[in-house]
């Protein structure tokens, strides 16, 4: 079973949360804020723990020394990073995926050996992709 550490439960993090659960995944979702573990489904079998995923006290609790995945998605760029860079470097999680709102930012953060995802270019190309496309008749 795969191990995997979500910083942040948004609606992002809180919808992979339950599509990794649903799969057979052991999910940890990390979040500041207490209140955002509501958007977790009500059949969720993962972890929610309160906490700075900036912190290594707080990493280590959420069990990241035996991961295989550790996934940034809050809403912010800097804090994805720094959380990201903790996961790959110090910790040397093997697979870290982090969100990056910033486009020009992605390419830098790939250098660094984190996978960066940033939805605005994921969007961006979808709705181009869409706006190509035949209209229906």
């Amino acid at each position: 079973m795969k191990k995997v550490l979500i910083m942040g439960c948004g609606r992002v993090g809180a919808w992979l949360a339950g599509l990794l659960d649903a799969d057979g995944y052991q999910v940890t979702v990390l979040d500041i804020d207490a209140t955002s573990f509501r958007r977790l489904p009500s059949d969720f079998k993962g972890t929610a723990l309160v906490g700075n995923g900036l912190d290594q006290g707080t990493l280590k609790k959420a069990g990241i020394e035996e991961l295989d995945a550790f996934v940034a998605a809050t809403q912010g760029d800097n804090r994805n990073v720094m959380a990201a860079q903790i996961a790959r470097h110090i910790f040397n999680v093997p697979r870290v995926i982090c969100r990056i709102y910033d486009p020009l930012r992605q390419e830098i953060y790939q250098t660094l050996g984190i996978e960066a995802i940033s939805p605005t270019t994921v969007f961006a190309q979808l709705l181009k992709e869409r706006l190509e496309r035949e209209e229906p008749k």
